[in-house]
């Protein structure tokens, strides 16, 4: 059985439960876990930017309004 766990504060978190006693062979990779990123949010987003051009000039203000539909703040 293979296990893939995470590092965390020196401990190892196993994703399932484990029997107290069992061997063990930890093996240390260098690859990330899936779904692990670096960098922020934004800095796996920042590509994206600016790559849309047809959004209503107030879109930034009144994104309430076209995304759910709310009023708009400020009639223009």
């Amino acid at each position: 059985m293979s296990i893939t766990a995470v590092v965390h504060n020196n401990m190892i978190q196993l994703p399932i439960p484990v029997a107290d006693g069992t061997s063990v062979e930890i093996i240390l990779s260098e690859k990330p876990i899936v779904g692990e990123t670096k960098g922020s949010f934004f800095d796996s987003i920042r590509d994206f930017a600016g790559t849309i051009d047809d959004l209503p000039p107030d879109f930034a203000a009144e994104h309430d309004h076209y995304i759910h539909g709310r009023p708009k703040m400020v009639d223009r």
